[in-house]
C-alpha cells in the first residue's frame, strides 16, 4: 500500500510540475523573444509597453527589409511568413493596450500619438514589399493581412486621439 501511495503522490507532482510549466510558457507571447517578453513584463506603464511593441513591430521590419535583400537559399518564403505574423502580432498587442487604457480612461496619449505616427511609417514600407515571384505568392496573403493590421491599428489611433481623456491641467492660484 505504501508503494502505491508513493506513485500516486509521485505522479501527482509530475502532473503539477507540467501544469506549471506549461501554465508559464503560455504566457509568453510566441513571436516575442524571451529577453522581449521580459521588457514587456517589466514595463510599469501602458505607455512603456506600447512603445516596446511598436519597437519590436520596426525591429520585425527592418528584418524583413534584410530578408528581401538578402534572401535565404532556403525558407524565404517561411522567413517573410515568420515574420510578417510577427510584425502583425506586435502591431495588434500594442493596438489592444490601447483600446485598454482607454476603458481604463489611463494617460496613454504618448503611445496614442506613438501608434499614430509610426503605423504610417510602417504602412509605406509594407506596400513596398514586392510580391512578385514564386515566394512572393507564398506570403502575399500575410502580407495583406499586415497592410490591413497597420491600416485599422492607425485608424484606432487616430480616433483614440479624439476620445481619450485629456491630460490634467494645473490651474495657477
Amino acid at each position: 500500500m505504501n508503494k502505491c501511495a508513493a506513485f500516486v503522490i509521485l505522479s501527482f507532482c509530475g502532473v503539477l510540475g507540467a501544469v506549471a510549466g506549461a501554465a508559464g510558457q503560455m504566457t509568453q507571447k510566441d513571436y516575442l523573444s524571451s529577453i522581449e517578453a521580459d521588457k514587456i513584463r517589466d514595463a510599469e506603464t501602458p505607455n512603456e509597453r506600447i512603445t516596446l511593441f511598436l519597437t519590436f513591430a520596426e525591429d520585425r521590419l527592418k528584418k524583413i527589409q534584410y530578408e528581401l535583400e538578402h534572401p535565404s537559399a532556403e525558407k524565404h518564403a517561411e522567413m517573410m511568413n515568420g515574420l510578417l505574423n510577427a510584425y502583425v502580432g506586435c502591431v495588434d498587442d500594442a493596438a489592444d493596450l490601447i483600446q485598454l487604457g482607454i476603458e481604463k480612461q489611463q494617460n496613454i496619449r504618448k503611445g496614442i500619438d506613438m501608434m499614430a505616427s509610426r503605423t504610417k511609417d510602417f504602412l509605406v514600407i509594407l506596400q513596398k514589399i514586392p510580391t512578385e515571384g514564386p515566394d512572393g505568392e507564398m506570403y502575399k496573403d500575410n502580407l495583406s493581412d499586415a497592410i490591413e493590421g497597420t491600416q485599422d491599428a492607425s485608424k484606432e489611433a487616430e480616433q483614440a486621439k479624439k476620445t481619450v481623456a485629456p491630460p490634467p491641467v494645473r490651474r495657477k492660484q
